[in-house]
């Protein structure tokens, strides 16, 4: 730290106002924690003093998927959180050792593991997170707290104006807010109040629906894999998915998904048959002799949106987007926590390197906010606009072409590790998409697959014997 800001801090407290105190919010608490002494969590509902649902979050319900991408940014933000997570009840899964997995062009081998996954449900990656942020120093949460407005000009955003129930209105005041309130965010309309012009905004609308619900483990499942079957969405029909993923307290987390024209209801009774309709009936056959523990939950707020706040001209200083607040994704592909996870990186890295009153900060940190972002909206909305009644801009030739590659790597993937890994580096957010196009990779994929593809879901044979326990 320069002589100036050790100054300054003795002089003046450097204030930062988050808000949402969901997962984005308190990685970008943890990430500006050190370079900021007061930091204030603004969250609109009271939050859960252990691992348990909240009001503001009912898609926490279905499967989350944190991958290793994620997983690193945030043990890099918060030292020791995969161990509190591990001794919560979650699962480290090695990918692709620990998934029985069916996707576009066919099963995964389950060859020795390349990257991970972190298993539990999403009320439990949470509470572990906010327990280890809300203890450190300077870190305060204002709960059942209504965000008014931005207070500051189109230049400067210089705090905010709350409301709550106690204390009605009032100005916090801050060096910087930064906006982690998800997919309701009203930052468009904030920013616009102050003069800010309207960033350019896409939208992806595959239509999807997606219904969980939880089941009782069998006996001996402690290491049960992931199991996974995809839609193909170069086939002229609706994409149905199901997914089974292991969570804490011996439970299956199991989540259906479809398009336009196949989406799953909430009828306990169709289910079950639902999961044996997709392209393999594995995980219906899995769930069959399994105890349900919940009801059936649906949702359908799935619209891939994404707010290009990277390139409005004139961006304000003291103001920052992340997480579902810049881009929206279908759940499906699992990148919602991930992306939010190396945005805070992000903001971390750039406070360590500009002093936070810098002219241009909040620019150059959107700029690194938005490069996770696009590649998880290109891996998403890629797909979802091949599907029946997609709403959405249509591929170009190129997007076409490179939509035919991927097919054709997806494939190989099938039946050769080297293009197995370069496929889970991306998908997990662990390594550029130009992963995908570097000349050996090209090369492996113009030859293809080396081995055969697999006619059944690669399980072990011990797994099936506990499959077919019951509860």
């Amino acid at each position: 730290m320069s002589e100036p800001d050790r100054t300054r801090r003795g002089a003046t407290l450097r204030r930062a106002v988050v808000i949402g105190g969901g997962m984005a919010g308190m990685l970008a608490a943890a990430a500006l924690s050190g370079h900021v002494d007061e930091i204030t969590v603004i969250e609109r509902d009271a939050l859960p003093a252990g691992p348990d649902p909240r009001k503001g979050l009912p898609q926490a319900r279905h499967v989350h998927v944190l991958w290793s991408g994620g997983a690193r940014a945030m043990e890099h933000l918060l030292p020791g959180v995969t161990d509190r997570w591990l001794a919560a009840g979650a699962r480290r899964i090695p990918l692709p050792t620990g998934l029985v997995s069916m996707q576009s062009q066919g099963w995964f081998r389950r060859w020795p593991e390349m990257q991970s996954m972190i298993a539990c449900s999403r009320d439990l990656l949470d509470w572990v997170v906010r327990e280890q942020v809300t203890g450190q120093p300077g870190v305060t949460v204002l709960e059942n707290t209504e965000l008014l407005s931005l207070e500051g000009s189109a230049a400067r955003v210089t705090g905010v104006r709350v409301r709550t129930h106690q204390d009605g209105e009032r100005t916090l005041d801050a060096d910087l807010v930064i906006d982690a309130s998800g997919r309701g965010s009203r930052a468009t309309a904030w920013l616009g109040a102050l003069g800010v012009a309207k960033p350019r905004e896409e939208e992806v609308d595959s239509g999807l629906a997606y219904a969980s619900r939880v089941f009782r483990a069998p006996e001996g499942a402690e290491d049960f894999p992931v199991v996974n079957v995809q839609s193909n969405a170069r086939e002229p029909r609706p994409g149905q998915t199901t997914t089974i993923v292991p969570i804490e307290g011996r439970r299956w987390l199991v989540t259906l998904s479809g398009t336009r024209g196949g989406q799953p209801t909430g009828a306990e009774d169709e289910f079950e048959r639902f999961a044996r309709g997709v392209r393999h009936p594995i995980v219906g056959e899995l769930i069959a002799r399994a105890q349900p523990l919940t009801d059936v939950v649906v949702t359908r707020s799935t619209v891939n949106r994404r707010r290009f706040f990277e390139k409005v001209k004139d961006w304000p200083d003291g103001f920052v987007a992340v997480g579902d607040a810049v881009a929206t994704y279908n759940p499906v592909y699992g990148h919602g926590m991930s992306v939010a996870a190396q945005g805070a990186l992000a903001l971390r890295e750039n406070l360590a390197a500009h002093r936070l009153t810098a002219p241009g900060l909040a620019r150059r940190v959107q700029r690194a906010v938005a490069r996770p972002v696009a590649v998880a909206w290109d891996l998403a909305t890629g797909q979802d606009i091949l599907y029946p009644g997609a709403v959405g801009k249509q591929p170009g030739l190129a997007a076409r072409l490179l939509g035919r590659y991927v097919d054709r790597l997806l494939l190989t993937a099938t039946g050769r590790p080297l293009i197995t890994k370069a496929f889970f580096d991306v998908v997990t957010l662990s390594a550029p998409t130009t992963t995908l196009v570097r000349p050996e990779v090209v090369l492996a994929v113009m030859r293809g697959p080396r081995l055969s593809r697999l006619t059944a879901p690669p399980l072990t044979q011990s797994e099936r014997r506990v499959a077919e326990r019951t509860p």
